[in-house]
């Protein structure tokens, strides 16, 4: 389940104090503090993935054609006007403007 942040509003209006709750994504948001009734809003937070995923090293990682193939992601590089050609991972080689592919042709590929 989810971890949502909530912030107290203060009378005057301004933000208040911050808690945190594990909800269900389906559960309605709060309206007021759990433990003293005060009126609280939910804060939009963005997310965060630890360990590895910094922006450095995932720009090391996306430009490894060799990892990204072992990890089962396909790299098209564009070559030109409309063309893209694959550096990496399971597809066709080339894919034009002029001849677009669609869901069914990746799936011989599976």
């Amino acid at each position: 389940m989810p971890t949502y942040v909530y912030e107290v509003i203060n009378e005057d209006g301004s933000s208040g104090e911050q808690f945190e709750v594990v909800q269900g994504i389906k559960d309605p948001a709060l309206t007021e503090h759990p433990e003293t009734g005060e009126p609280v809003q939910r804060i939009i937070q963005p997310f965060y993935v630890g360990g590895t995923w910094t922006e450095m090293s995932q720009s090391k990682k996306m430009k490894d054609d060799k990892k990204l193939d072992k990890l089962g992601f396909t790299k098209y590089v564009k070559a030109g006007d409309g063309v893209y050609e694959k550096r990496a991972g399971k597809g066709p080689e080339t894919i034009t403007r002029d001849q677009p592919i669609s869901g069914k042709d990746l799936k011989q590929y599976d």
